[in-house]
Formats: C-alpha cells, sequence, structure tokens
C-alpha cells in the first residue's frame, strides 16, 4: 500500500513538470488565442492512457503498484481536464461561445479516438 503511494507521488511529479513543458512549448509555438496547449495534452494522455493501460494489461508485466503510480500519478497530474473546465467556462464567459464549442467537441471527440488508438497500437504491436 505504501509502495503505491509512493509510485504515485513520484510519477505524480514527473507528469506535473511533463505538463508544465508541453504547455510553455505550445504556447510558445501556437500562442495562447486558443487553449491548443491542454487540447494537445488531453489528447497526448489519453493517448497514453490507452495504450499503456494495455500494454500493462496484456503484454508488459509491470508491478501492480508501479502500474498504478504511472497510470494514475502520472497521467492523472499530465492530464488536464479541470484546465480543460475551467478554459471553457473562460471562453463561454469572454463571449467565445463558437470556441468554447470547438474546444469542447475537439476535446472529447480526439480524446476519444486518441485512448481507442493508444490501446489499438497497444493491441498491434
Amino acid at each position: 500500500m505504501f509502495a503505491t503511494f509512493g509510485f504515485i507521488a513520484i510519477f505524480a511529479v514527473l507528469g506535473a513538470w511533463a505538463r508544465y513543458g508541453q504547455s510553455l512549448l505550445v504556447q510558445t509555438v501556437f500562442g495562447r488565442d486558443f487553449p491548443w496547449a491542454t487540447l494537445s495534452i488531453n489528447i497526448m494522455g489519453c493517448f497514453i492512457m490507452g495504450f499503456l493501460f494495455f500494454e500493462t494489461l496484456e503484454r508488459i508485466s509491470l508491478n501492480p503498484e508501479l502500474r498504478t503510480g504511472l497510470l494514475t500519478g502520472g497521467l492523472g497530474a499530465y492530464t488536464t481536464f479541470s484546465t480543460f473546465s475551467l478554459e471553457t467556462l473562460v471562453l463561454f464567459e469572454n463571449g467565445e461561445t463558437v470556441k468554447a464549442l470547438i474546444y469542447m467537441f475537439a476535446s472529447l471527440f480526439l480524446c476519444v479516438a486518441a485512448a481507442f488508438a493508444g490501446a489499438w497500437i497497444s493491441r498491434s504491436i
């Protein structure tokens, strides 16, 4: 039990650093007019979750505590649904309804598609 909490903590730090680094990079390249950074993090996080969930369930024997740390801690800190929700709220409050709706639907469909793609690739290799 204590090992699980330790792995969650370690991977949460790494996931948070990865999230912050990707945010800086994407905002530098694409700007801040649209929440591209959060969208890219959510898509990538969903892909990685779909991939690693099945890789570590069906192909790679991984210590259960380590697996929980990686998936819950690492990807939990990396992905950004709460940020997505707040950014969507701000877009609506700023009167940018079209951007908010595009962001909502793009996040929903692209992230679920990314999870499917990760799972499919995991099962195909």
